[in-house]
């Protein structure tokens, strides 16, 4: 096997292994919580969605393309190769749409308590189910063109009219409608980008306000830790950041790759690496953003150090 199919199959692993795992921990938390005397809030109903649709994400990009890696090419049926980029954009999609309307969602939360700020948040916290599922809807719906275009590989490398994806193949139909499909599903990931982006600007504009009324009454009596406006500031620029980053990247690279016929085998595999690395990463912001999370964390890791400790003595 050639080193270089060796690495990016270790790195598609740890990747798949390490995003699952740590969205199964968040869950879990976050079910554990609600157990336990905290309940289901509306922000929790959207993680929630988010988490599944990561897990969908890693699973149907990660285990057949680090499959496809370490040389297995034919393991796939037409239907399987159908299912698996299907799920795989349907997930994606909903995975950037929740995280928007957590965006979005923060943002109306924190927002002043006057008269007009406070009815928009009684129908935004009626909407949030509604939202959730218009979110579902709306991806199935429009990725039900993506299995029309997509064919499992045949053994006989014969790819005429095909485009190698690693482990399907992509039907080549003409550019002007190719591109025009790249620009569609471009068009939705810079969308949710761009809300995501303003209403985590409005939450930044928000908190410095707040901040500066709180200096402003109480500049002497503050005390020098850090205030919890610039910890949610702090998180909320994080998040922004990472979901930038993975999707501007992802897209790029979803873009550049449908503008070739026969994209190159790093290419491929690159494109694959960054649409997964936001539900990878994602998991872990989360748990370092929501301190109910980090304080059930902090509380297993220190029962799990004493336990040690005493199974040692």
């Amino acid at each position: 096997m050639p080193s270089r199919a060796l690495t990016m199959g270790i790195i598609f692993v740890s990747q798949t292994g390490v995003g699952f795992l740590g969205n199964i921990l968040l869950l879990l938390c976050y079910g554990f919580l609600s157990c336990t005397g905290r309940g289901i809030t509306h922000m929790d109903l959207i993680l929630h969605n988010l988490i599944v649709a990561n897990c969908l994400v890693l699973l149907s990009k990660g285990i057949p393309q680090t499959m496809a890696a370490f040389g297995l090419k034919y393991f796939m049926d037409d239907f399987g190769c159908k299912l698996v980029f299907y799920v795989h954009r349907v997930a994606r999609g909903v995975s950037q749409s929740a995280t928007s309307l957590l965006s979005g969602f923060q943002a109306i939360t924190i927002s002043p308590n006057s008269p007009q700020w406070m009815e928009l948040k009684v129908k935004a916290l009626k909407s949030v189910r509604l939202s959730i599922v218009l979110c579902w809807t709306l991806h199935l719906l429009v990725n039900s063109i993506v299995p029309m275009y997509i064919t499992a590989m045949g053994e006989s490398n014969n790819l005429t009219g095909k485009k190698d994806l690693g482990y399907c193949s992509g039907i080549i139909i003409d550019r002007s409608i190719s591109l025009w499909y790249s620009m569609m599903f471009s068009f939705t990931d810079v969308l949710y980008l761009v809300l995501m982006i303003w209403a985590s600007g409005c939450m930044l504009f928000i908190l410095y306000r707040q901040k500066q009324k709180v200096l402003h009454i109480h500049s002497k009596s503050l005390s020098p830790k850090c205030s919890p406006e610039t910890r949610a500031t702090h998180s909320i620029l994080i998040l922004v950041s990472t979901f930038f980053c993975c999707y501007a990247l992802s897209s790029f690279f979803t873009f550049y790759m449908s503008l070739f016929d026969k994209p190159s085998w790093w290419l491929v595999n690159t494109s694959a690496l960054m649409g997964s690395s936001f539900p990878c990463v994602s998991p872990f912001v989360l748990i370092n953003r929501d301190p109910h999370v980090s304080r059930l964390w902090y509380t297993c890791g220190t029962k799990i150090n004493e336990f040690c400790k005493w199974v040692i003595a």
